[in-house]
C-alpha cells in the first residue's frame, strides 16, 4: 500500500487538513466552547498554558488521516482514480466512522447536538478536501 502513496497529496492534504480546522474553530469558537460546556477557569488554564503539542498532534492526525485515505482510495479504486472518486471515499469513510462515532460518544458524553454538528462538520470538511487532493494527484 505504502508504496501506492503519492506522498506530495498525502502532505498537502495534511497542510490543508490544518488550514481548514483554524479557519472552522476560528468562525464556530464560540459556539464551540459554549457546546463544549468549557467553563471560563477552564478556558484561562488553556490560554494560560497555550502550547504547539496540541497542533503538532493535530498535525500528525491529519497527516495519518491522509494517508489511511490514500490507501482506501487506491484499494476501492485501482491506481487511476478520480476526484470524484476520492471525495465519494471521503463521504463515505465520514459517513460510516466519522460521524457514527462522534454521534454515539457525544450522547454518552451528554453533549449536545450542536457539538456534534460542529465537531463532525469539520471533519466532513477535512476528509472531502483530503479526497478531493489525494483524487486529484492520483496515484
Amino acid at each position: 500500500m505504502f508504496e501506492q502513496i503519492n506522498w506530495i497529496a498525502v502532505a498537502i492534504a495534511t497542510v490543508v487538513s490544518m488550514a481548514i480546522g483554524a479557519g472552522w474553530y476560528s468562525a464556530l469558537s464560540k459556539r464551540w466552547i459554549e457546546a463544549c460546556g468549557f467553563t471560563e477557569e477552564q478556558i484561562e488554564s488553556v490560554e494560560a498554558n497555550d502550547t504547539p503539542i496540541i497542533y503538532v498532534i493535530a498535525a500528525i492526525c491529519h497527516l495519518v488521516m491522509a494517508v489511511i485515505l490514500s490507501g482506501v482510495i487506491f484499494h476501492a479504486g485501482g491506481a487511476e482514480v478520480t476526484m470524484g472518486d476520492g471525495i465519494l471515499t471521503a463521504l463515505l469513510i465520514w459517513l460510516g466512522f466519522v460521524l457514527t462515532t462522534m454521534t454515539v460518544n457525544h450522547r454518552f458524553q451528554f453533549k449536545p447536538w450542536s457539538l456534534t454538528v460542529i465537531d463532525s462538520g469539520h471533519y466532513l470538511a477535512v476528509l472531502v478536501a483530503q479526497g478531493l487532493i489525494i483524487g486529484w494527484f492520483g496515484f
